[in-house]
């Protein structure tokens, strides 16, 4: 068998960094992909690797040769890459297709090494390598039979994006047999370029065998295998957190989000609702998407309305941001020359927004398990000259709640003193008895003229994507000094339409968040059952856990993600945790929760048996 590589084209998406090279040569993680592909061909003993170049030829070439030797190695050139498509730099190597079992590749992939393995292991002797459909793929896609032959190539035209479900993707990676090559595909290949021309692909002789019923190719389908196109600068980046050998788990806390790209991967790091918006909600939701993707947006003034409308609040008393962080990033600007009292350990957007020297800090007790106590609260700060007093309720990460007579309280003392209560109340609608812990309410506003209330909409009704988040006051002074340096247009129409039609589903929506309590109560009593782990009780959608033995919070982060690509919030960074080791979990749906779980206990089932061989031979 050999091994046939096409790496003619240009990379022009590549921008600067195939101004010099061809795209194969670029760097992932540190390494060329083509050597990574070479270094996984050379360990399946093929008869030899055969690249067909154009771009930058020479440069791909000598360094082959001089990394590699020349033995093992044959080079086409492609003298047309310029004006031709990879239809054409196969056809180049149709010889050797007839005359070998061969290996078809891409050289603007990276993926796991075994997946060659195991295609040469497999007894069908034609096979594409294909991996189920995601929102981030383009290029040619696949439907497949129950027996997995190829039955349909689908190009970006003809597809129905009403059917993921049904789709596949090429990942380049073919297996063809010579009589495969010989007899079906490189007659209709030499016929294809004959009629359509050069400057096309060579999946589309394949769509032509699948029409005709005569390919006889089957899909080789990828599981936890890991693979990726590289097409752009982007590209590279999700590749290097795909496959990263060291720091893995910071490269994904580098990204913020945008997870979606890594479909296999399991969040139970950013908190969102599992049970809403219902699908209901979100046929209503997308009805429109045509009309909201082409239109502007309202301005604030009518978005402010629609949020005041969702949480019945008298619209002079509050204004929407994109997102909660936005509204904490101009909060922050706006008491930038105050002293702010921060409750640690805590959500760090807010000690961000503001200046280090200007913060007062009070540390929760571990002894009391992080219960924050409003008399001492007052007490520590009664001569300390602050203007505002922040307090996340329940607190993140701890999940810890402070009940409404000590916020009426601390407001009581506060008002006295002329200090800022900031509450926090993203995480409130999923604590117990919810409708009574609440301040967000025009009376409560009124009454306490001091209190600013922020809510994260994008957390609590599981619309994260969307970034929505309110702030309320009754100092309208305030909200104006917010208005007026909020853009226009801060929050899109997607956000907007959201607003509009929220209202509707209020019953489903208390509905999902009862759900969300019930599958806290039963998570939980099965994280109980886990060895190593010290959970607390949680009034938020995420439970804090200390870790009590055989990991640190890092390690633990680090050894789900490798080992079950489950992605949890690593608490060791956080200030006022430094003496202990501690993390954050997520609550989602109870089958989510199940994976979860099952994960943790087979690490503490493991750690068990190490301890027990231990102690048998101490």
């Amino acid at each position: 068998m050999i091994a046939i590589i096409l790496a003619a084209g240009m990379g022009r998406r590549l921008k600067s960094l195939t101004a010099n090279q061809t795209k194969c040569m670029v760097q992932v993680s540190g390494e060329r992909l083509i050597d990574r592909m070479i270094n996984s061909l050379l360990k399946l003993n093929l008869k030899k690797i055969v690249i067909v170049t154009g771009y930058k030829s020479k440069n791909l070439t000598d360094h082959i040769k001089n990394k590699y030797g020349n033995e093992n190695f044959e080079f086409i050139y492609n003298h047309l890459y310029e004006t031709t498509n990879n239809i054409y730099s196969l056809y180049l190597a149709h010889k050797l297709l007839e005359e070998n079992d061969s290996l078809v590749l891409e050289s603007d992939l990276i993926f796991d090494p075994e997946i060659l393995k195991e295609l040469i292991e497999d007894a069908n002797p034609n096979l594409s390598v294909i991996a189920k459909f995601q929102p981030w793929m383009s290029g040619t896609m696949l439907e497949i039979d129950e027996q997995k032959y190829i039955t349909k190539f689908i190009t970006k035209e003809d597809l129905e994006i009403h059917r993921p479900q049904s789709y596949y993707k090429t990942v380049n990676i073919h297996k063809f047999s010579k009589e495969f090559s010989k007899c079906r595909y490189i007659p209709f290949l030499k016929t294809y370029i004959q009629v359509f021309g050069k400057n096309e692909f060579y999946e589309q002789v394949l769509g032509v065998l699948s029409i005709l019923d005569r390919t006889g190719l089957k899909g080789y389908v990828l599981d936890k295998q890991k693979w990726f196109e590289i097409d752009d600068q982007q590209d590279i980046v999700t590749s290097e957190v795909l496959f990263s050998e060291t720091n893995n788990l910071k490269k994904y806390q580098d990204q913020y989000g945008g997870f979606w790209r890594f479909p296999k991967l399991l969040d139970y790091c950013y908190l969102v609702n599992p049970y809403f918006p219902t699908s209901s909600f979100k046929q209503e939701f997308t009805r429109f998407f045509d009309n909201l993707l082409s239109s502007y947006p309202s301005g604030r003034t009518t978005n402010d309305q629609l949020a005041a409308n969702l949480f019945d609040i008298e619209n002079d008393f509050l204004c929407v941001g994109n997102g909660a962080s936005e509204l904490i990033k101009v909060l922050g600007d706006i008491f930038s020359q105050q002293t702010i009292g921060i409750i640690f350990p805590t959500f760090e957007e807010y000690p961000n927004s503001i200046p280090k020297n200007n913060i007062v800090p009070y540390f929760c007790k571990e002894e009391n398990k992080f219960n924050i106590n409003a008399v001492e609260l007052i007490n520590h700060y009664e001569n300390s000259n602050i203007s505002a007093l922040l307090i996340i309720n329940p607190n993140i990460p701890t999940g810890n709640l402070i009940p409404k007579k000590d916020i009426i309280a601390l407001l009581g003392w506060a008002q006295g003193k002329n200090i800022s209560i900031i509450i926090d109340e993203s995480f409130l609608d999923f604590s117990r008895s919810s409708e009574n812990n609440s301040l967000f309410n025009n009376e409560s506003l009124i009454l306490y003229s001091n209190l600013v209330i922020i809510k994260s909409i994008s957390k609590t009704y599981g619309v994260a994507g969307l970034r929505l988040g309110v702030m309320a006051s009754s100092n309208k002074f305030l909200i104006q000094q917010m208005r007026n340096k909020l853009p226009i247009w801060n929050i899109n129409s997607f956000a907007e339409h959201f607003l509009q039609i929220a209202p509707r589903y209020e019953k489903e929506y208390h509905i999902a968040c009862n759900l969300l309590k019930e599958e806290r109560t039963i998570m939980f009593n099965k994280l109980k059952e886990i060895s190593f782990l010290k959970t607390y009780p949680s009034e938020a959608n995420f439970f804090f856990c200390e870790i009590t033995y055989g990991f640190t919070s890092k390690e633990l982060a680090e050894i789900l993600l490798r080992k079950f690509n489950i992605l949890i919030k690593d608490c060791s960074n956080k200030l006022g945790l430094e003496s202990s080791q501690y993390v954050r979990i997520a609550i989602r749906s109870s089958s989510e929760n199940d994976i979860i779980f099952k994960s943790l206990l087979h690490l503490s089932i493991d750690l068990k048996m190490v301890d027990n061989y231990t102690n048998k031979f101490a």
